[in-house]
């Protein structure tokens, strides 16, 4: 909920996910250089960036190492109940604000701490806020049903 509701909260979520996707680790000063690139080399970024990947490392999506240094991922949550899916697919879908094809669900950045089974079309076709269409050859996207 907190990446919909808090874009900024969303951007480090991604960020970290980016840097950790190829090693398990990153320096969580490469994620403040970031964030400062996008909203300004304030205090205020730092500082909140900071509270940030505190909030993430106390929900256990990753872990502070080296004094705070390095962010470090965890065993990723296996999700597979379906309303679960689909939840946070539409989580994915409200902080990109755009579909996202369901080949790519499973490595968004967004989503470094899940692990959704393959039954993620199955998910989406019993969601009432979530729909799949196809967009020419084998691509399908995930939508809101409301922005149809």
């Amino acid at each position: 909920m907190a990446i919909t509701t808090y874009s900024f909260f969303g951007k480090v979520a991604e960020i970290v996910g980016r840097l950790t996707a190829l090693q398990e680790d990153c320096a969580s000063a490469e994620v403040h250089r970031r964030m400062a690139e996008i909203y300004g080399e304030r205090e205020g970024t730092r500082r909140m960036t900071n509270m940030v990947l505190q909030s993430q490392a106390s929900c256990g999506t990753l872990e502070r190492t080296m004094n705070g240094k390095r962010l470090a991922r965890v065993p990723k949550t296996k999700v597979s109940e379906p309303k679960l899916i689909a939840w946070l697919v539409e989580a994915c879908i409200r902080y990109s604000e755009r579909p996202i094809s369901v080949a790519t669900l499973a490595s968004n950045p967004i989503m470094f701490p899940f692990e959704m089974n393959g039954m993620v079309l199955y998910a989406l076709s019993t969601s009432s806020a979530v729909g799949v269409r196809a967009t020419g050859g084998r691509d399908e996207v995930a939508h809101l049903r409301n922005d149809v």
